[in-house]
C-alpha cells in the first residue's frame, strides 16, 4: 500500500522562510495555543487548587477545607482563598496563619468581603 504524500503541498507556505523566521512563527503559534490555557488558569480556580494553596501557606488540611468553604459561602472564591487570607493579614498587620485563624474562629468574613469591594464581591 502506497501512502499519498502531500508534504510538499503542505510546506509550500513555509519553504521560503529562514530558520529565524521559522522559529518566530513557531513561537507565535505556541502563544496562540497557550494563551487560552493561561487565561483559564488566571480566571478560574477550584476548591482543590485553593486548598492546595492554603496547605502551602501553612494551614492543615482541615483548616484549608474550612477556609475554602468560607470563601465559597461568602462569594470570595473568585479572588482565591489564599489571596483572601493574605490580604486580610496585610490589612491587620499579622501573619497569614493568624489571619486565617481569625477568619475561621471569629468569622471576620465581612471584613474580608470589604477588602474586595463589599458583600458578594
Amino acid at each position: 500500500m502506497k501512502r499519498d504524500d502531500d508534504f510538499e503541498i503542505r510546506r509550500e507556505h513555509l519553504k521560503d522562510l529562514t530558520d529565524a523566521e521559522l522559529e518566530t512563527r513557531f513561537w507565535s503559534l505556541i502563544e496562540e495555543l497557550i494563551d487560552p490555557l493561561l487565561k483559564l488558569g488566571y480566571e478560574n480556580t477550584t476548591p482543590a487548587i485553593e486548598r492546595s494553596v492554603l496547605l502551602r501557606m501553612g494551614f492543615s488540611s482541615l483548616e484549608a477545607k474550612a477556609l475554602v468553604e468560607g470563601c465559597m459561602e461568602h462569594n470570595l472564591m473568585e479572588h482565591g482563598a489564599g489571596n483572601v487570607v493574605y490580604r486580610l493579614s496585610k490589612k491587620d498587620g499579622t501573619d497569614v496563619r493568624t489571619a486565617g485563624l481569625k477568619l475561621m474562629n471569629n468569622g471576620a468574613w465581612e471584613e474580608a468581603e470589604a477588602l474586595f469591594g463589599g458583600e458578594n464581591a
